[in-house]
């Protein structure tokens, strides 16, 4: 099929999108949905946050949805939780600082600010449980989570302080650096996996025999044990498998929905936050021709109709963005989508901002395959091609929201002189 014609197909179901205030077709999909799962085509555009988090209020307020699960470190974005349900600190930039690790501009920003002091409000007055939640289901936080169940033990003394201090005397060789410890495991033999599967085992569904007051943090206990347990698995897999410890990232973060909708009971309903590559089904994009799964696939495989994802894009813009891993945050220039792109051929069709719903098995789209650009925490906007996902969009989203020109988002500490 020609561009034109992909073009004729895509115009009969493309809508002018003027915001999520009036996106109610799409909110009352979503809405028959346990699992909403709102992308982001990178982690620096203002416009993928502050449009989530509009669409995520409609969720809450007129669907009844639970809490809000994202890709961030548990130790945290649980800060950030007890802040929302009003138990700590007096402002939400206060509890955003424990977001110390690179990319810190990724949730310490003021788009996420102002989003959790609205969280803050709707929660004040509502019993516990019907409180909603901010949870990270990320597993970058070895080390951070190792020091979380030292204190939560300390506080209770007995065997499991003991075992903690085993797992982190274990790790303590490595000084926090992952890379050492994966090399360690995965070609010496000298890994933590039997100390980390202790720790689990010993925290496993304790929460739900602790008294109603204390179970949210025995809940944290286990989901830092879990992110230990399975970033001790990733940083051991990566060292020889790049694409099996995406596969393991992944199955972590499905593990702590499930744990989290285990939790909250049987009507929970969560709002997921994640980069495209993760909530848009990776059956529909080359990443199957390489062994990789991801989380829109794994929850639409176990919860079918139950999943409804949003994907998300841009023709041009800004974004905050480093030149490599660790590097200082900048604002770059996002250039114009290649010629031929989903996100050219939807700015092709008028400058306008569109809301793509994609109707079920509709054979024209379902074969359509074209390049869909990607943006990660590293960037590199003057070799754009690799930066694209051959992908059938209707198949990988259920719903796809354009935005034409988008803008930086605003990190709370700019990290370097922009760019």
């Amino acid at each position: 099929m020609n561009e034109n014609e992909y073009m004729k197909d895509i115009r009969k179901i493309a809508q002018t999108y003027s915001g999520p205030l009036d996106a109610s077709e799409l909110i009352e999909r979503a809405g028959r949905a346990r699992f909403a799962l709102l992308g982001e085509a990178s982690h620096g555009t203002s416009e993928f946050y502050t449009h989530r988090a509009a669409l995520s209020k409609r969720l809450i307020e007129e669907k009844g949805y639970t809490f809000i699960a994202v890709e961030g470190d548990w130790p945290s974005c649980y800060a950030l939780n007890r802040y929302i349900k009003g138990h700590a600190g007096t402002h939400a930039r206060e509890a955003l600082n424990d977001f110390a690790r690179w990319p810190t501009w990724m949730w310490a920003n003021q788009e996420i600010a102002e989003f959790a002091e609205w969280l803050r409000s709707s929660n004040a007055g509502k019993p516990e449980e019907e409180k909603v939640g901010f949870y990270g289901i990320d597993l970058y936080s070895l080390w951070e989570s190792l020091n979380e169940l030292l204190r939560y033990f300390e506080s209770r003394g007995g065997e499991e302080l003991e075992a903690a201090k085993r797992a982190f005397e274990c790790f303590e060789p490595h000084g926090g650096d992952e890379q050492s410890y994966g090399v360690a495991s995965s070609l010496y033999g000298e890994g933590c996996e039997e100390e980390v599967i202790d720790l689990l085992r010993r925290l496993q569904d304790k929460w739900k025999v602790t008294p109603m007051q204390d179970r949210e943090h025995a809940l944290s206990a286990e989901l830092n044990a879990l992110a230990i347990h399975n970033a001790e698995n990733y940083y051991r897999t990566m060292i020889r498998y790049d694409a099996e410890s995406w596969n393991v990232r992944d199955r972590h973060m499905v593990q702590v929905l499930e744990k989290l909708m285990a939790f909250h009971g049987e009507s929970a309903r969560t709002i997921v936050w994640e980069h495209n590559t993760h909530i848009g089904d990776a059956r529909a994009t080359d990443m199957r021709d390489e062994g990789m799964v991801n989380v829109g696939q794994l929850l639409r495989e176990n919860y079918g109709d139950d999943v409804y994802a949003v994907g998300f894009g841009t023709y041009e813009g800004t974004v905050i963005a480093g030149t490599s891993w660790g590097a200082p945050a900048q604002e770059m220039t996002v250039p114009r989508a290649m010629r031929g792109s989903w996100e050219e051929l939807l700015h092709r069709l008028g400058p306008e901002d569109k809301l793509l719903l994609f109707p079920a098995n509709d054979p024209a789209l379902d074969e359509a395959i074209r390049g869909h650009r990607a943006i990660g925490v590293v960037y590199h906007p003057e070799s754009e091609r690799g930066n694209y996902v051959p992908t059938c969009l209707s198949k990988r989203y259920d719903a796809f929201i354009y935005i034409d020109r988008t803008k930086a988002l605003s990190p709370l500490v700019i990290e370097s002189v922009r760019a």
